[in-house]
């Protein structure tokens, strides 16, 4: 692939613009689901996570991180990778992790050594299918719904060992 080639538009083109766009239409969709369909029966910590999930992409791309990837699984091994996208020339594994208050323990905490073996041992079923090997890291990104409207977020570059 030619160095010139772009997967997203440049920073003086339309994709901020787009980029709201495809928010708003996220969010309207998403309320019109909660006032016409049944009530969910997920439970509020999950759609919590989701809509963390959700803000950390765009706060993501908005950092020049180019998504290419969204909650990937892989048949016959528990767990997800929430995000995966490309900084740069490093693919990132991202995990993220959302709270509504800091009242107890910092968000980033809960990966701990089992998460982070999950997650490297994910990265690697989704690395054997690329047909090249690029440099990798994991990344947390924290979100906190203190003040709903506005999230807060925190991102951990290289928060995981990958030996």
């Amino acid at each position: 692939m030619s160095s010139k080639f772009r997967l997203e538009p440049g920073p003086n083109s339309e994709l901020p613009m787009m980029a709201r766009l495809t928010r708003v239409a996220i969010r309207l969709l998403d309320w019109l689901a909660e006032k016409l369909l049944a009530p969910d029966s997920v439970p509020v910590r999950q759609r919590t996570g989701r809509r963390g999930e959700e803000d950390a992409y765009f706060h993501l791309r908005k950092l020049g991180y180019i998504m290419v990837a969204r909650n990937f699984r892989s048949p016959g091994r528990r767990g997800e990778i929430d995000l995966i996208g490309w900084e740069k020339d490093v693919l990132c594994f991202i995990e993220v992790k959302t709270r509504t208050t800091r009242d107890v323990k910092p968000a980033e905490t809960a990966v701990d050594r089992d998460k982070q073996r999950e997650l490297a041992a994910m990265a690697g079923i989704y690395r054997r299918r690329l047909h090249s090997a690029p440099q990798w890291r994991v990344d947390v990104v924290t979100v906190y719904y203190e003040h709903p409207s506005q999230p807060q977020f925190e991102l951990f570059k290289n928060a995981c060992p990958v030996s």
